[in-house]
């Protein structure tokens, strides 16, 4: 299943992503797409922020995995950024798995894990619209469908 969202502003993807918070589980996985700047982060601080973490989260993109973890957090959430990862072999070593035994994971650039993503994974792909805003289209498995659409 397919669903389309719209963001008309930075907002509004952290609007979203508080909205996902509240759905989220653990052993979920929320993989992020879109060029740089989209708001994969701005989205992913939005559900951070709505799980309790005071302050705001930085980018994993020189760490790759940041987790969160309680009390900072309501459930364990690692924030993953892929962009500098150059195989798909390379997701292996960072462990991932071990996060979704109590946690869920926010993956940006999931496209780097070529098909090793997991298959109940939420996949929410975002475009910048001409005037600015997000068009967010979702790639909704079978275990988000009792949650979908989140707002």
């Amino acid at each position: 299943m397919a669903d389309t969202l719209f963001a008309p502003d930075e907002s509004a993807m952290h609007a979203i992503g508080a909205a996902l918070a509240a759905r989220i589980r653990p052993g979920d996985v929320i993989g992020l797409s879109g060029g740089l700047g989209a708001g994969k982060t701005t989205l992913t601080r939005g559900l951070l922020s709505a799980l309790g973490l005071a302050g705001e989260a930085p980018s994993p993109s020189f760490a790759i995995v940041q987790p969160y973890d309680p009390p900072l957090v309501r459930m364990p959430v690692a924030h993953v950024d892929l962009y500098r990862i150059d195989e798909p072999e390379d997701v292996e070593e960072l462990g991932l798995d071990e996060y979704l035994e109590d946690g869920a994971l926010v993956i940006e650039w999931p496209g780097r894990m070529g098909n090793r993503i997991w298959p109940d994974a939420l996949l929410l792909d975002i475009a910048v619209e001409p005037d600015g805003a997000r068009r967010l289209t979702a790639t909704v498995p079978f275990a988000w469908r009792d949650r979908w659409p989140p707002l």
